[in-house]
């Protein structure tokens, strides 16, 4: 990674609070069904050998997955989230506005299609510059 990109991604590391670090390091240990399904998937470098951080802090947010070196985010709707779109638009908007590209997927597709997820995410990756 070029010393601009790490300093860009420590920067924006910064910006979260240590109340939001402490919320992101909780939710790891409590990953849906969704979540550790595509965790076990990504981790460790298992997909196309990219590093993913899983309930990684960006500002004020918790997103459920980050690649940095594609600068992707990769979230997970549950059915909570079918209450929550506007939200849900707001916040994947504030993650562009800093330079993220975000990509969701609901429990259902990860659960039975997951697959499918990982081939999405990859081709998500090869769009990068």
């Amino acid at each position: 990674m070029n010393q601009h990109r790490s300093s860009k991604l420590k920067n924006r590391r910064d910006e979260s609070t240590p109340i939001i670090r402490a919320q992101a390091k909780d939710l790891r240990k409590r990953l849906t069904v969704a979540e550790r399904q595509l965790w076990d998937r990504l981790r460790r470098k298992g997909l196309g050998l990219l590093k993913f951080r899983r309930q990684h802090p960006i500002g004020p947010h918790i997103v459920d997955f980050y690649c940095a070196e594609h600068d992707l985010v990769v979230e997970i709707d549950g059915e909570i989230h079918d209450s929550q779109t506007a939200s849900d638009t707001q916040r994947t908007q504030e993650l562009r506005r800093r330079g993220y590209r975000v990509i969701r997927f609901t429990n259902d597709q990860v659960l039975h299609h997951i697959d499918a997820v990982c081939a999405a995410i990859l081709a998500e990756c090869k769009k990068s510059p």
